[in-house]
């Protein structure tokens, strides 16, 4: 017997594909995260003139494996933010030198079924990256980031995503305590800028590419 889960998210997740279609994305869907690594290496870097790639934050991007598959790929110029080498001031740098490479990326925090990314960022090399910067983008989904609409999308990001990364990242903050959102005045606040991406401009600028699993927070 199918399992009537994977179904079910594989009918929602062709839904988003078609409404991020219709604006200005490209769209991919993915069965598992080992099929989303072959849809970036196979189907979507052949075809992109990149000399340079860098990354914003995503766990998701970690789960596929392709952090390692483009780190060791001699053909362009690596902008690892990933670094844990680097000092804090030349971590910041790299992640400015990021937002001109010719590939970023990323995950998100939310798509909405009506095809709109969602996402709340600390210091924004993340959004700053999805919005202008990069000439190519690609955002790797799992499934839990779907949410029906915008007020979902931030109710999943503020109380879920945000207290769960706090907690990841060993934040001073009262989510990490508390596991929900407090609006806090905290110095470490990792929730400081939201973005509503609404289209991809140009047409396809920005690739997504949605996975029939749950990953990443």
């Amino acid at each position: 017997m199918q399992d009537p889960v994977k179904i079910y998210w594989s009918i929602r997740l062709d839904k988003v594909k078609t409404a991020l279609e219709s604006n200005h994305f490209e769209a991919f869907t993915a069965s598992n995260r080992e099929e989303a690594r072959k849809i970036v290496l196979e189907g979507i870097l052949p075809g992109l003139e990149a000399s340079s790639v860098s990354w914003g934050g995503s766990m998701t991007f970690n789960a596929a494996g392709l952090y390692e598959d483009l780190k060791s790929r001699g053909a362009w110029k690596v902008i690892d933010t990933y670094d844990k080498t680097l000092s804090p001031e030349e971590m910041i740098e790299r992640r400015r030198q990021s937002l001109l490479s010719d590939l970023f990326i990323t995950g998100t925090n939310a798509i909405t079924e009506a095809g709109q990314l969602v996402n709340l960022d600390m210091i924004g090399n993340r959004i700053g990256g999805l919005t202008f910067g990069p000439r190519h983008v690609i955002v790797l989904a799992g499934r839990n980031k779907i949410v029906r609409n915008l007020d979902e999308a931030m109710e999943r990001i503020r109380h879920y995503a945000a207290p769960v990364n706090a907690i990841r990242l060993g934040k001073n903050t009262p989510c990490a305590r508390t596991a929900d959102c407090r609006n806090c005045n905290s110095a470490e606040r990792i929730c400081n800028t939201w973005t509503i991406t609404e289209k991809s401009f140009p047409k396809n600028r920005v690739r997504v590419v949605l996975i029939n699993e749950d990953l990443g927070f």
